[in-house]
């Protein structure tokens, strides 16, 4: 697909990493499937992978934690 942000590159499957912060709680979640941007990196994420994502990262801020890691698994 065209990106939609520098209407020049290509998307293609790679893997990101997304930092989300809530509160006192960052989430790093490694490893998520997406389509990168060949031209300025810029990345989209599938409605179900971003429910995943943003499932897991509201489990670690129920949690308490500061900071938490995570390799994503579907």
């Amino acid at each position: 697909m065209k990106c939609s942000l520098c209407k020049n590159g290509e998307t293609k499957p790679d893997l990101v990493t997304i930092s989300l912060n809530k509160n006192e709680t960052v989430v790093v979640i490694k490893n998520v499937p997406a389509e990168v941007c060949s031209n300025c990196g810029e990345y989209y994420l599938s409605t179900a992978v971003t429910n995943d994502i943003l499932k897991k990262a509201e489990m670690a801020a129920s949690k308490g934690v500061e900071v938490e890691i995570i390799k994503y698994v579907a």
